[in-house]
């Protein structure tokens, strides 16, 4: 059995070796180790500086549960420290909304069929019927819930219950165009993860290739991001970019633009259910493998 540790406090000395002697006492091998420290700077916001986190991998075979949360509470004590445990096989049940565009839907539900993605999808949620063969074809429940400025709230009412009822741990907007209100993202922050069609928001709002086109961009790409009540501008999980040049069309940047959005996705969907995110004030640290 392999468990996930996350730790993250203020840094001080003594908080690997500590930790480290708690799980040795226990028995545990620890298999996969990850740090970083981030320094002070000096400035009065919350940015997350002056911080450790640390993720380890560890065998427990033949450790039992409550043995190791009762030592991992006491460290958490000692350091006034965040601590996660977790299932290194856990898979992470989600929630996906879509609207239209399905490339990334159609990505991510290949990705679980291979079992290269460790999410089950639990419900699947649209303002539109376009993807409801799709969804409903594999099994998985499927609700068409249209969005209009007089059942904006009840429609995400529905959606609230929805997360309870299924227990769903995680939300992925993949393409969904709908702006959620600022009380649900605070509600689920840190669990909706949303693809934004930028290496950096800078194209926002409507036809974002053709406004590249129309610069002369030389990259376009993709991020992955936690969702927030500031529009696309959540912490940062994963981003991607190609290279393009001024023979591509627009039609041509929105073919390479769907794909790198499938990819980044996905993959920021892999970091975070393999608890390889840190939130850290505005930004992310994140233990790729």
């Amino acid at each position: 059995m392999t468990t996930i540790v996350k730790i993250n406090c203020a840094d001080r000395t003594g908080i690997v070796s500590r930790l480290s002697s708690l799980l040795s006492e226990l028995g545990c091998n620890i298999l996969e180790s990850s740090q970083f420290f981030q320094p002070d700077t000096g400035t009065k916001r919350e940015d997350g500086t002056g911080q450790f986190f640390m993720r380890l991998d560890c065998s427990t075979a033949g450790v039992k549960l409550a043995d190791l949360q009762d030592s991992l509470d006491r460290f958490r004590d000692e350091f006034s420290a965040n601590v996660l445990i977790a299932s290194s096989q856990q898979i992470v049940p989600t929630i996906l909304m879509v609207s239209k565009f399905d490339h990334c839907l159609q990505d991510i539900l290949y990705r679980v069929q291979t079992e290269t993605l460790p999410i089950k999808i639990v419900a699947a949620v649209s303002n539109h019927p376009d993807a409801r063969a799709t969804i409903e074809r594999l099994g998985i429940p499927f609700h068409l819930w249209p969005v209009t400025k007089e059942n904006k709230s009840e429609q995400e009412a529905k959606l609230d219950e929805l997360v309870v009822r299924t227990g769903a741990e995680l939300i992925v907007l993949a393409r969904y165009m709908q702006i959620l209100s600022d009380e649900f993202s605070s509600k689920y922050f840190g669990k909706i993860i949303n693809i934004h069609h930028s290496f950096l928001p800078a194209f926002k709002g409507a036809k974002p290739y053709h406004k590249a086109w129309d610069r002369g961009v030389k990259h376009i790409g993709a991020t992955a991001h936690y969702v927030t009540p500031d529009l696309d501008e959540g912490p940062i999980i994963e981003q991607g970019t190609e290279r393009v040049n001024h023979a591509c069309d627009p039609d041509e940047l929105v073919s390479r633009g769907r794909d790198i959005e499938s990819r980044v996705l996905s993959r920021a969907i892999k970091l975070h259910a393999e608890e390889r995110v840190f939130v850290n004030g505005s930004r992310t640290v994140v233990f790729e493998q």
